[in-house]
């Protein structure tokens, strides 16, 4: 197409810059501050699906039960619907409240429209819906899932001029059921009282692009208005004894982010709830009168200067408070506390709304101990004292809480570990007395008897009603027994075939740990052995020969013989000593037996000689070595 005509190339450049601004708009919210809603559409609470929307309100059919393609429902669950998410609706905080349940059809299409109404002219307003894909990442069409794509737009009241418009993109299956908040901002035009709402399929029908809609909302959008005063402080809150709140001036400062121009409207309020206009206030600033008691100072702001005293056209800062605070009551005790050592408990103490509690070691100055907390734990006992005040500013209360508290001491008890003779048994006790026993056996006497050994507990709890166990190890001492006992020259070793706790002794002498007894003469003793603890004892006869592993006949008159000691304690003795042959060196019946290693008066080699010693009947038999 070829246009030379200036006038239509202007108008088409003007129509194409508009469809461009529309096909380019973008969903996004309030950068400012939201007013309260003007309208809302949560679709109600029940269990039962319904009722229909109003006639127009949609371009899709109602169905009470599973909606297929074309078709909707408005209910507080999606259980049972094909493979869709199972969840409910979005709106916090209600009972079986419904949603907008909608299965796309395959042609465009209006899934909600309605009309809003009592609006206000040259006034920008935020537009805000909840969405939710149904399909799920693993669900039956897989990667044929087609995503749900919302159209919002905003009309005039004729439905003839475009205001807004933005679409969603394509929201994608997910692998849980998630809602996702949109929003539209507009301005409406001189005039305007009223716009259409609508809510447009801009996808294509078929296996997914299933959705629930939730909460749209119309809420004013202006601008963020701070207050601050001369020091830059958002309030003012001081202790009554500090006197009356002076004169202060307060600077409203839009951030500019909607609004192009600004109006102003004072308001002022004894309670932060209930709000009257200031008479004449209607700039940007105020400068309060001197204040007296709790006061509290907002404003409204609108770009339109009809607009300020409308509420559904203008926003309002946050409140500046002025208070002048009274002392805070003393905290209520919660009582005092008496407890174990081993079960801490805390101190209580309450303030009322708005204030915090310290604790205190004295009743007046003292040290803090522990600061804005209505409970504390004590290390020791003593009296503590618990002072509330203000979280606005410190003014504590003019007295202090005392609370008690009582630590009971836990019965002393050690661990102990006792000895159980084989075969016998052994008491266990506490020692303690004006207390209650609980033995791990059952037993609830201050004592008991255990014949076998482990472990055994005992819990015991004093006339305050504190407890602590005590473990007895018990170890069982078993009865030695001798394998053999041996002459090492002039020592004694006792062998057992058994490991324990055990002790030996030689005839009447004192017990000691070692088996071995040193530098003993020869002789016929009784060795006893018996278990650690006094345990029975088993003896058993020995004759200790005194014989020596070697000796040197070289004539130094050292070690020059070979000498038996222990041999006078028998009656009849027979020692023979043979070479390494088995000839037999020398023979001897004296109890005094000696020899110088000679054989017919010759000396004989180095070398082992063994000997055998029959005394009283018995044999005894060994070597030694013969050195020059």
């Amino acid at each position: 197409m070829t246009v030379n005509n200036p006038l239509k190339i202007l108008i088409l450049c003007l129509l194409l810059s508009c469809l461009s601004q529309y096909a380019h708009a973008q969903l996004g919210f309030c950068g400012g501050n939201s007013g309260d809603p003007i309208f809302t559409e949560d679709f109600g609470s029940g269990t039962t699906p319904g009722p229909a929307l109003a006639p127009g309100t949609t371009t899709y059919s109602f169905t009470a039960g599973e909606p297929n393609d074309g078709s909707y429902t408005i209910a507080s669950s999606s259980a049972n619907f094909f493979d869709w998410h199972n969840t409910n609706d979005h709106t916090p905080g209600d009972t079986n409240g419904k949603m907008l349940i909608v299965n796309a059809s395959f042609n465009p299409g209006e899934f909600y429209k309605t009309s809003i109404t009592g609006l206000c002219e040259n006034t920008s307003y935020e537009f805000s819906a909840f969405l939710l894909n149904f399909a799920a990442t693993n669900g039956f069409c897989g990667s044929r899932l087609i995503p749900v794509n919302v159209k919002f737009q905003i009309w005039d009241d004729t439905d003839t001029t475009l205001l807004a418009s933005g679409d969603t993109g394509d929201l994608f299956a997910t692998s849980s059921a998630t809602w996702t908040p949109y929003g539209l901002v507009f301005k409406t035009e001189p005039g305007q009282g009223s716009v259409i709402l609508k809510m447009i399929n801009n996808g294509s029908g078929g296996c997914g692009n299933d959705l629930a809609i939730d909460d749209i909302s119309f809420k004013s959008c202006g601008d963020f208005i701070e207050l601050t005063n001369t020091t830059g402080a958002n309030g003012i809150a001081q202790c009554q004894d500090e006197g009356v709140i002076v004169s202060t001036t307060i600077t409203a400062t839009p951030d500019n982010a909607i609004f192009n121009s600004h109006f102003y409207q004072w308001q002022e309020s004894t309670d932060g709830i209930s709000w009257s206009d200031i008479a004449g206030e209607t700039t940007n600033t105020y400068t309060t009168p001197t204040i007296l008691d709790a006061r509290y100072f907002r404003v409204k702001v609108a770009e339109d200067l009809i607009n300020v005293s409308n509420a559904l056209c203008n926003v309002v800062s946050e409140p500046f408070s002025a208070i002048l605070l009274p002392f805070a009551n003393a905290p209520i005790s919660n009582g005092d506390v008496s407890t174990c050592a081993d079960l801490p408990k805390p101190l209580i103490a309450t303030a009322q709304a708005d204030e915090f509690v310290n604790w205190y070691d004295a009743p007046v100055g003292g040290n803090l101990l522990q600061e804005n907390s209505a409970s504390f734990f004590p290390s020791a006992s003593g009296t503590y004292y618990a002072a509330a005040s203000s979280t606005l500013v410190d003014c504590f209360s003019l007295t202090r809480t005392p609370i008690t508290y009582t630590l009971f001491d836990l019965p002393e008890l050690t661990d102990e570990e006792q000895f159980l003779c084989e075969n016998s048994s052994v008491t266990l006790s506490s020692n303690l007395t004006n207390v209650t026993f609980e033995w791990s056996t059952g037993e609830t006497t201050s004592t008991i008897q255990v014949a076998s050994p482990g472990e055994y507990s005992l819990e015991v709890t004093n006339l305050n009603g504190c407890s602590a166990t005590k473990i007895f190890s018990v170890t069982q001492i078993d009865q030695p027994q001798i394998e053999k006992i041996v002459s090492d020259d002039e020592n004694i070793i006792v062998y057992t075939l058994n490991e324990g706790l055990f002790e030996y002794a030689l005839d009447n002498g004192p017990f000691q740990n070692s088996p071995v007894f040193e530098l003993v003469e020869g002789g016929l003793y009784i060795v006893k052995i018996q278990g650690i603890n006094n345990c029975p004892e088993v003896s058993q006869e020995f004759f200790h020969f005194v014989i020596p592993k070697f000796f040197t006949p070289n004539g130094d008159f050292v070690n020059d013989t070979f000498t038996i000691k222990g041999l006078e304690f028998f009656n009849t003795v027979d020692v023979r000593i043979f070479d390494r042959y088995g000839k037999l060196m020398m023979q001897s019946n004296s109890t005094s037996f000696s020899w110088g290693g000679r054989y017919n008066n010759t000396p004989v080699p180095s070398s082992d000689y063994w000997y055998t010693i029959q005394a009283d009947g018995q044999l005894f038999q060994g070597h030694f070595a013969l050195k020059r």
